[in-house]
């Protein structure tokens, strides 16, 4: 995170973009029939909710309430319900972002529906001009509705866009001026600040800090003795000290795991084998994607320990690869291979998954005098197929070990089309 901007701190803006109930605001922008109802997103096999609409937050649904929960809630309120959509969420937030990008030199992708901007070069009547342009663009561009919060550091900046979503009055846009800024953090709990976890949440209203205003006027040294030099940097970031720059670079990750709770239970060898196929696959195509390396892989299985009068079994195995590896066969031969030593017969596996570690760049690669593999032709072969699954549909080119039988697929009851990334579920419009 660097050491604090050294920069007159009154020329300092940034703002954060955040989309407006992102996974149901991408279900809405196909189908207008759901604007003003209630909707609620669930996550892997339809088992919690992760995602509202405010008309859902409105009924009381919380957060991670199992659906099974609220059944009668959503029956009652005709709430509509859908199973996780990540191909589609996928592509609207990369449309999003390449709106953004076409328009801000230096952005930052924080998450699927968030990305920080530096607007340093743009006076206030700039910035408040360009940012209404923006919500604009991103609208006209994707259906998608926006808030933005602008303030001197990416941590106003947040605060500012907690005000613009929940206060109408601001047409979506809230600029966090330097002389408005205590009034306005006088009035924000230190449990909203950007950075401040659960824990410190809890901690500092014991220390007798209850809202931002007071966290910023607190005694640097005092903070850095009971929390840590990231809690000093939060307080200098209220204060208007730039502490956290905008990361345009993404940081290649130290380990990629793909693991999934079966919709069904999964007593098979062949069906276990062929999740696991997939889950390699997709570990594998991460590391080719940040250009990287893994010299280990993980993989794992579990039985459901929720179900107690079933016998339970848990095992895992690690893999050495003798040579830093992205290759998808060589990765799912390996995987394959420590599945069979530790699969047992006679259970009933719930979740199973594979994580590949020990990532390194292409070239901090370490060769093997006795490797036989020819890396360079087998570069060429992944790069082919990942251009033509890129291009033409996720695993139109896969291995056989993937299998086409699913069983062990998720429960997705309520899922909606893909309607921008597969041809067959591209929206239809009847002009009669």
């Amino acid at each position: 995170m660097g050491s604090c901007n050294t920069h007159n701190p009154s020329f300092l803006m940034y703002a954060l973009i955040d989309c407006n109930n992102f996974y149901a605001s991408c279900e809405r922008v196909f189908n207008p029939k759901l604007n003003d109802k209630p909707i609620v997103v669930l996550s892997n096999n339809d088992g919690c909710v992760i995602a509202r609409s405010n008309e859902a937050k409105a009924l009381g649904i919380k957060m991670g309430e199992p659906a099974f929960k609220i059944k009668n809630i959503i029956k009652k309120n005709n709430i509509n319900a859908f199973s996780t959509n990540f191909a589609l969420y996928g592509d609207m937030s990369q449309r999003i972002m390449n709106i953004l990008s076409s328009m801000i030199p230096l952005i930052e992708i924080y998450s699927i529906d968030e990305a920080f901007l530096d607007l340093n070069q743009h006076s206030t009547t700039q910035i408040y001009n360009l940012c209404h342009i923006i919500r604009k663009k991103i609208l006209q561009g994707t259906g998608i509705p926006v808030s933005i919060g602008v303030g001197r550091t990416k941590t106003l900046s947040k605060i500012a866009n907690h005000i613009s979503k929940r206060k109408q009055r601001y047409g979506g846009v809230f600029i966090l001026n330097k002389k408005d800024e205590d009034l306005i953090l006088n009035e924000i709990s230190v449990s909203d600040i950007w950075g401040v976890g659960s824990k410190l949440g809890m901690f500092l209203p014991s220390l007798g800090i209850n809202t931002a205003k007071q966290l910023k006027y607190t005694n640097l040294k005092f903070i850095r003795s009971k929390i840590n030099i990231i809690g000093e940097k939060i307080v200098k970031e209220l204060r208007g000290k730039s502490c956290f720059d905008i990361e345009n670079l993404v940081p290649s990750k130290k380990s990629i795991c793909t693991s999934r709770t079966f919709g069904n239970m999964v007593n098979d060898l062949n069906d276990l084998s062929s999740s696991i196929a997939m889950y390699a696959t997709r570990c594998a195509e991460k590391l080719r994607l940040q250009h990287s390396y893994a010299y280990l892989a993980h993989v794992f299985i579990t039985t459901n320990p929720f179900r107690e009068k079933t016998n339970q079994y848990a095992q895992s195995k690690i893999i050495k690869f003798p040579v830093a590896t992205n290759d998808t066969s060589e990765i799912i031969k390996a995987i394959l291979f420590a599945l069979e030593g530790i699969y047992k017969h006679g259970y009933e596996y719930k979740k199973a998954g594979v994580i590949l570690s020990g990532i390194i760049q292409r070239g901090e690669v370490q060769e093997n005098l006795f490797d036989s593999k020819n890396r360079f032709s087998n570069e060429i072969i992944m790069g082919t197929i990942d251009k033509i699954n890129r291009k033409m549909g996720q695993d139109i080119v896969r291995y056989a070990a993937l299998g086409y039988k699913k069983k062990w697929q998720l429960k997705q009851q309520q899922l909606s089309p893909c309607y921008t990334t597969r041809w067959s579920e591209l929206l239809t419009i009847n002009l009669n």
